[in-house]
């Protein structure tokens, strides 16, 4: 059905059906729920410390096992906050955050995998992406510039192309 088609639809209902209709949409669908939840009470700050708790524990797991440095855990959070319209102040502060917390195992343990470097790479290259679209660079400019630089200074494989993206917008 297209966008066009639903209009229609839509149109033809009373108040009471739509009604229904949202409450079943509602009742059916958890999207639509959370949607609904956040759009009616939105607890940025619980989002926050729930994704920054759940991207630590890949890295510094609470259960004494190995790290599993999932890149995807923090992709999951991000695109599902936008999706929902969360602040994107928010939104780069976890990009960040999944950098940060990355960099602080490495200063810690020698990781050996190479595919770790490279999705560390693509994070940082998203999240500049995503700030300079949303024109928010020059407040988190601190954070991204101390990220490359401890991309320097711990001496990853892939530091020049940390430094080739920073220097875009410095």
């Amino acid at each position: 059905m297209s966008k066009r088609d639903l209009k229609k639809y839509l149109l033809e209902l009373n108040k009471e059906q739509l009604e229904l209709q949202l409450l079943e949409l509602y009742d059916k669908f958890s999207n639509v729920k959370v949607y609904y939840d956040f759009v009616f009470k939105p607890n940025e700050v619980t989002l926050v410390k729930e994704a920054k708790l759940k991207i630590s524990n890949e890295y510094f797991p609470i259960r004494g096992k190995r790290p599993k440095m999932r890149r995807s855990i923090a992709q999951k959070f991000i695109k599902h906050y936008i999706s929902l319209g969360v602040d994107s102040f928010i939104i780069a502060d976890i990009m960040l955050y999944n950098l940060e917390i990355a960099q602080s195992l490495s200063s810690e343990k020698v990781i050996k995998q190479e595919l770790f470097f490279k999705s560390m790479l693509n994070s940082f290259q998203q999240a500049v992406s995503f700030m300079i679209e949303k024109g928010i660079l020059a407040e988190f400019q601190n954070r991204v510039v101390a990220i490359k630089e401890t991309a320097t200074t711990q001496d990853w494989a892939n530091k020049y192309d940390f430094n080739a993206i920073a220097e875009r917008f410095e």
